[in-house]
């Protein structure tokens, strides 16, 4: 018969199934880790640095105030030797802010540039995970089940306890049987 299973040991196909179960295992968290990777990197830019550099900001515009007001002073008082350190404190006060506004502009483009380069590769990655967890979750079981059916396929006997005939040995067992009984010579 052409659709028999030519299945010669049952014992591959478990050895196949635990080692598909170790498999997915061990690369799902691989998997997982680049998305969170990513998801935490974000997170790191939106809420760490960004906050960071917008109290910076507020700091050094204060700072920056502080430092106008007293060159302002300076200069009311006429005081020479005052006003060239306070235009120097007020130049790095400016400088300061400078920085703190580069810092923020380069937070909001690396935040830009990172969705960019990264979404089109999480969800390659999403989309392998989804085949992990689903289509190759559905092989272990499809792969348990084949077992079942060949566990039990083996373990069927005929009633007088002898193992079963295959069809196509049983065909020839029913052809001999029929020629003998319609008396062909025997032998």
């Amino acid at each position: 018969m052409a659709d028999r299973a030519q299945v010669t040991s049952v014992e591959a196909i478990e050895t196949f199934r635990s080692a598909l179960i170790v498999y997915l295992s061990k690369v799902k968290p691989t998997v997982e880790e680049p998305a969170s990777e990513v998801a935490r990197t974000r997170q790191w830019l939106e809420n760490d640095r960004r906050s960071f550099w917008q109290n910076q900001m507020r700091l050094r515009r204060r700072e920056l105030e502080r430092a106008q007001g007293e060159l302002f002073s300076a200069r009311m008082s006429k005081i020479q030797d005052a006003t060239s350190v306070q235009e120097l404190a007020l130049h790095k006060a400016q400088r300061a802010v400078r920085e703190a506004e580069a810092k923020l502009q380069i937070i909001k483009k690396w935040q830009h540039e990172l969705d960019n380069r990264s979404e089109p590769m999480v969800k390659l990655i999403e989309q392998l995970h989804g085949y992990l967890s689903t289509d190759m979750a559905r092989a272990v079981v499809f792969l348990t089940e084949i077992i079942k059916t060949l566990q039990a396929y083996a373990q069927i006997s005929t009633p007088s306890g002898g193992p079963v005939a295959t069809p196509a040995e049983a065909e020839t067992e029913e052809s001999n049987t029929s020629t003998n009984e319609q008396g062909s010579p025997a032998q």
